[in-house]
């Protein structure tokens, strides 16, 4: 309804609507043409949106996301039809592996950790939900683990939903990728199977 509008905050929200773009950063001028607003109201804008970190100036004077919507998008969670099946797969998957199994999810350019299970070890890739990463090769979905290795597997999505993966990682002279892979289509075709069925399957 027109009368539950506040002007003041359709324009903040305009102007976070302006990094929904391909450029990690933009420049007063670019937030300019894009929103269609005056500099110096966007410049009062920025202001409000910088100090509760929605924003953040760099050295060179552009502008791009602060840490804020980060933090709230990771308390997006996925719908709970999917965590009740993948994340008790993922609970299994670091016991008998001994690594870190995780689902994946496609952001645009990024990649986001969605679900995790951790394995009972002291040297461990330390994966979290909410940790997210650029894509560094086209479609590949792997992090770059400092000392380790990451494999992959996608999940069969809808085309409308953002692509979904099941990983496991964790240190290079101790996880084996050929047997990370067959753990990880294993778990997928459990996933495949009847919902009653992958039940009685499992110990």
């Amino acid at each position: 309804m027109a009368q539950d509008r506040v002007e003041a905050v359709e324009r903040a929200l305009t102007v976070l609507e302006a990094f929904d773009s391909a450029q990690e950063t933009l420049s007063l001028a670019e937030l300019a043409q894009v929103t269609g607003y005056y500099k110096s109201t966007l410049l009062r804008l920025l202001g409000s949106l910088e100090r509760f970190d929605y924003v953040k100036r760099g050295e060179n004077g552009r502008w791009g996301l602060g840490h804020t919507p980060v933090r709230l998008a990771r308390r997006h969670t996925p719908s709970r039809h999917l965590a009740a099946r993948i994340q008790p797969l993922l609970d299994r998957l670091a016991s008998e592996s001994g690594e870190t199994a995780a689902l994946l999810e496609g952001r645009g350019r990024y990649i986001e950790c969605r679900l995790a299970a951790l394995p009972d070890a002291s040297l461990l890739h330390d994966l979290r939900p909410g940790a997210r990463w650029r894509r560094t090769h086209g479609h590949d979905p792997r992090s770059v683990v400092a000392g380790g290795v990451m494999v992959c597997r996608p999940l069969p999505t809808p085309p409308d939903e953002p692509p979904l993966w099941l990983s496991l990682s964790g240190p290079a002279g101790r996880l084996d990728p050929a047997l990370a892979a067959t753990r990880l289509d294993n778990a997928l075709t459990t996933l495949e199977q009847p919902r009653d069925a992958s039940m009685e399957a499992t110990p």
